[in-house]
């Protein structure tokens, strides 16, 4: 009967902390892309754009961490790297090459603060008379064109920790304590 009601306690308390930890934040996902995965494109878009379920985390209006990148399968690079944010949606003036197959890498700040990333591959099938770009061998940097070559050190990302991962795990330890500091009194009684 003892042990019952030390699991009991044990529940009762560590329910409580635990339902405190901050939920689970759920990352933007996508909805919509222009071009869409798989899509053969046979008309230049005014734009290429990723669509997300929520809207984007763009701080004062800055598209810092956020990209489009369109690359071609002969490696180069097309668009002028000025992307916008607005509400739900990232977005990139739209510019290709020769025929073929690309591919649109895009990365995003979430709504709950996590970089989301992702790539969408596409065709590209123009007429005769379509405009084509000559395309770079590095992506473009909004306002300077091709960027700048990487410095020959390679840097290491810095991640940091969100908020509701601190609480949820600092909330499991304190209720695995009360558990055990529960128990321990419970096992103390019971030898006396």
């Amino acid at each position: 009967m003892r042990r019952i009601t030390a699991v009991l306690v044990a529940l009762v308390v560590a329910v409580p902390v635990l339902g405190l930890a901050a939920p689970a934040q759920a990352h933007n996902y996508l909805v919509a892309s222009t071009p869409a995965d798989g899509e053969t494109l046979t008309e230049l878009p005014a734009e290429f754009s990723v669509t997300t379920n929520e809207a984007l985390l763009s701080l004062d209006g800055s598209s810092a961490g956020f990209a489009l990148e369109i690359r071609g399968d002969d490696g180069l690079y097309f668009g002028d790297g000025c992307v916008r944010v607005e509400d739900a949606t990232l977005s990139e003036t739209a510019a290709l090459g020769e025929a073929g197959d690309y591919t649109m890498l895009w990365q995003l700040i979430s709504a709950d603060g996590h970089t989301v990333s992702g790539e969408i591959g596409f065709n590209w099938a123009p007429a005769d008379d379509a405009e084509l770009s000559a395309g770079a061998s590095s992506p473009a940097t909004c306002g300077n064109g091709v960027a700048a070559p990487e410095a020959s050190s390679p840097s290491v990302p810095r991640t940091n920790a969100d908020l509701g991962d601190v609480l949820w795990i600092g909330g499991a330890i304190v209720a695995l304590l009360v558990a055990g500091f529960v128990t321990f009194l419970v096992a103390t009684r019971k030898r006396r």
